[in-house]
């Protein structure tokens, strides 16, 4: 967009036709200093440190630290071990089992089946050991951002 003049415009030029955009410029929804408190409340950002740096927030953590470390080595173990025999040994992973299935479609196989066995136990161990204790963790910080908001506790 161009001024009148024939310039670009910029921000400083620009007129907004929403009534709305300025409403709390002109006042509206801010208070008029006299109930004002002492010191300024905490913003939000300085909430979740705290939440972060809690031992909830903590134990947590390590409960899925516990989990995940584990699962993604040996995970990633059985993948390289697949890669490396399929590369190194091929008449091994030639060799027949069944009629035409041979050790390497049984260890394809494995790989998926593995997939959704660690997605399962992943699953399952958030639910049991993880979900509540976040779910605690999060309602405790929409709470404490909702007081630093000014919002009813």
């Amino acid at each position: 967009m161009y001024s009148s003049d024939g310039r670009p415009r910029d921000a400083r030029d620009m007129r907004y036709d929403d009534p709305w955009y300025d409403a709390l410029a002109a006042g509206w929804g801010e208070s008029d200093g006299a109930d004002a408190p002492e010191e300024a409340p905490p913003v939000a950002g300085d909430v979740y440190l705290e939440v972060q740096r809690s031992a909830a927030f903590q134990e947590v953590r390590r409960r899925y630290r516990r989990f995940v470390v584990p699962a993604v080595a040996v995970f990633l173990s059985w993948y390289v071990a697949y890669v490396v025999a399929a590369t190194t040994a091929p008449a091994l992973m030639a060799r027949p089992v069944a009629g035409a299935v041979n050790v390497a479609m049984l260890a394809g196989l494995g790989q998926f089946l593995t997939t959704f066995l660690f997605t399962w136990a992943y699953v399952r161990h958030a639910r049991l050991r993880r979900d509540r204790a976040a779910l605690e963790l999060r309602w405790d910080t929409q709470e404490l951002t909702r007081v630093t908001q000014g919002g009813a506790s």
